[in-house]
């Protein structure tokens, strides 16, 4: 994770992997839908990285400080 963290953008608040692997960072918090996440019509987001599908990617959101 901490490799992640160092490629962020300078806006990044919030982490989260979507199930099928999908890592985005959020500049605010995202709003959860079956499969993953999404941002809440309020600031940006961006996909960081693909990694394999993760059946625990509830537990994965993460507040960046």
């Amino acid at each position: 994770m901490t490799e992640m963290n160092e490629k962020l953008p300078d806006w990044c608040q919030w982490l989260a992997q979507d199930a099928d692997g999908s890592w985005w960072a959020y500049e605010a918090e995202p709003n959860q839908y079956d499969k993953g996440w999404y941002e809440n019509e309020v600031g940006r987001c961006l996909k960081i990285r693909q990694d394999n599908a993760n059946p625990n990617w509830l537990g994965s959101i993460r507040k960046i400080t």
